[in-house]
């Protein structure tokens, strides 16, 4: 069996050229595969239009950031906290939070949510003193299998 050697260079312009000594159409496949993986991604998320006329994937979670309100202080967030923490603490028990997270800027926090939809994601969020108390913003982005592996999945 002989050593497959190759150097992947992808440019601005997503020109590709792959040099070396390649003996495998596997390896040719292989790389083929990753870039269109890479290049069907990209442009989804650079191109709404192409974006929604793909088959969207289903919802497996509801992603929420949530951020304190301008103007708002830190003791007006304190002051609710300890109400917070135990009915975030009951939602995870419950299995509805799958994980939650600080956010590094020290605005807010983010969740993910074990809901199918953003408007049970929201209902849940709303009954969090916070949300009831005007305190603190949402946004909520509803999230799912990465689609692109299923070319994975085809038989070449």
């Amino acid at each position: 069996m002989s050593r497959t050697h190759a150097r992947i260079v992808i440019c601005s312009t997503t020109a590709v050229a792959v040099t070396g000594d390649v003996t495998s159409m596997n390896t040719i496949r292989s790389v083929v595969l990753a870039l269109s993986l890479i290049l069907t991604g990209a442009t989804s998320m650079t191109d709404p239009s192409r974006a929604q006329s793909q088959t969207a994937s289903p919802t497996t979670a509801v992603l929420v950031i949530l951020t304190v309100k301008p103007g708002i202080t830190r003791e007006q967030v304190m002051a609710v906290m300890p109400d917070e923490v135990r009915q975030t603490v009951q939602l995870y028990l419950n299995g509805m939070v799958r994980e939650w997270y600080s956010r590094s800027d020290g605005r807010g926090a983010v969740f993910l949510l074990n809901v199918k939809d953003v408007a049970e994601g929201h209902a849940i969020m709303d009954g969090l003193p916070l949300a009831k108390q005007d305190l603190v913003d949402h946004e909520y982005v509803a999230v799912g299998p990465l689609m692109p592996l299923g070319l994975l999945m085809a038989k070449p």
